[in-house]
């Protein structure tokens, strides 16, 4: 029974990138709001379980992995000493100083936190759930004038995986490094799969992975991912692609797991841990959502108009739950939408580009237009390729095996997107980011001066080949009338 009641202009519901981002800007916009997730500390899947956690051990695997690469150019370490605990609870106090922090901002802003579960009981009121076991907080309800969903999504676990045993893991499992298995089995070859496999591989796992589909990271495009593809081979114990689970067997001594391949053929093997990365699914159940006027799509997203308003007007929606891709930072910048189409200001959620990174080694990031996009819509591109391999810089760090692409319009000459494969990546990406969002011409990245030595050097230089004029690489030269 609820025993009190409140009221707040916005009751924002997750506390994720996207639900404190939001509860923040409408706090600096003056509006009252309660805050309510049920994690042990702000932050939510990302801070808590995704993002943060997994990108603090694949340091530790780059770093396992730098050491042992070091010998090559002629520094030589002992092998490295694995302290698993240590490595946990390096991991964990991250978690902690990060969930903290964002629970500071909280409080400066005076936004009312509720460690509990919020469902809707009306377009205009969310039931307050306690979690089990405290007795801090009393059941009530909150009134609200709107509402943000920001509930994220959970990890894929199809029902073939549902065994009950702990040796088969989901990412959060994963994350959790509850030790080094010898044999381990990664199902899926998407980002999570490979970020977690990589960091598993350094620790000491012969990780195998499999993928239904006939390719690592689909829907990446193919010339950055046979890069990657390349040196995971040369980490990971196997990749088997065309190849679906059918079959798990608990046994004393392992998973016992039944491969079969498109191709025709079936074998068992043997693993002592099985993790499953098949893709995640919007977090929308229990919720209450059934008596608002809140729709699903096929899918299961909440659908939303450009101001993140769902079919009911008081009831907004962000991040992984109002549909792909499923980003933290898409996620903050669709909190700060909604909270501004809440307070009145003029906003939409329109980007041109939305960067993408896969932290594995090499890494791989992408925004805007695609090659593979451009080709499956008709679209006419023009696409401007670089090798890492004679770069200076890439020579240098002992990484000369990456690529940077951007994708021109030949008639505007605008960036429409870029995509990069190599060390660092995921940092280089945001100059693309930003080209194609302003709709800058090739010129414009081509004029622009980069710091040597980098691997920035690499986007000025492949714009440079736009025009047929790169120093460092050689292109049949087009001549081309200037843009305004």
């Amino acid at each position: 029974m609820t025993s009190e009641s409140s009221t707040a202009d916005v009751v924002v519901i997750g506390g994720g990138p996207g639900g404190y981002a939001a509860a923040f800007r409408a706090a600096d916009l003056g509006k009252s709001v309660t805050l309510i997730d049920a994690d042990p500390r702000l932050g939510g899947v990302c801070v808590n379980r995704g993002c943060i956690p997994s990108k603090a051990l694949l340091h530790q695997a780059a770093v396992i992995q730098g050491v042992r690469e070091a010998a090559q150019h002629g520094v030589t370490f002992g092998a490295p000493t694995i302290d698993l605990e240590r490595i946990r609870a390096w991991k964990d106090e991250i978690v902690t100083k990060l969930g903290n922090g964002v629970g500071d901002h909280a409080k400066r802003r005076k936004v009312r936190y509720l460690r509990a579960r919020g469902r809707f009981v009306s377009s205009s009121e969310v039931e307050v759930t306690p979690l089990p076991g405290d007795e801090s907080l009393a059941a009530q309800r909150v009134r609200f004038g709107h509402a943000i969903v920001a509930t994220g999504s959970l990890p894929i676990c199809p029902r073939l995986f549902a065994i009950g045993d702990v040796r088969v893991m989901d990412s959060t499992g994963a994350l959790e490094l509850p030790d080094v298995p010898a044999r381990l089995l990664v199902v899926g070859g998407g980002y999570i799969g490979l970020e977690l496999g990589s960091v598993y591989a350094a620790l000491g796992s012969q990780v195998s992975v499999v993928e239904k589909l006939d390719g690592l990271l689909p829907g990446v495009d193919r010339d950055l991912v046979r890069v990657l593809e390349k040196r995971v081979k040369e980490q990971l114990a196997a990749i088997e692609l065309s190849t679906e689970v059918t079959a798990l067997e608990p046994r004393a001594d392992g998973v016992a797991v039944t491969l079969r391949r498109a191709g025709g053929g079936e074998d068992q093997r043997l693993f002592d841990r099985v993790l499953v990365a098949v893709g995640r699914r919007p977090n929308t159940e229990g919720l209450g959502l059934e008596v608002t006027g809140v729709t699903l799509d096929e899918r299961g997203f909440i659908t939303v108009d450009a101001q993140r308003r769902s079919a009911d007007p008081r009831i907004f929606a962000i991040g992984d739950v109002a549909g792909e891709p499923m980003l933290a930072h898409k996620a903050a910048h669709e909190a700060k939408v909604a909270a501004e189409a809440i307070a009145g200001h003029s906003a939409a959620f329109e980007p041109r580009a939305i960067p993408a990174v896969v932290f594995t080694d090499p890494e791989i990031a992408w925004c805007g237009l695609t090659e593979s996009e451009a080709k499956r819509s008709g679209r006419t591109i023009e696409v401007l390729r670089m090798p890492w391999g004679g770069w200076g810089r890439a020579l240098t760090l002992g990484r000369p095996d990456g690529a940077t692409k951007l994708i021109v319009d030949p008639e505007t000459e605008q960036v429409l997107g870029m995509g990069v494969v190599g060390a660092g990546a995921g940092e280089l990406i945001a100059e693309g980011c930003l080209a194609s969002e302003m709709g800058a011409l090739v010129r414009d990245v081509a004029e622009t001066i980069h710091p040597h030595p980098t691997l920035s050097e690499t986007i000025s230089e492949v714009a440079e080949s736009f025009f047929g004029n790169a120093t460092h690489f050689v292109r049949p030269r087009k001549e081309r009338t200037p843009k305004a």
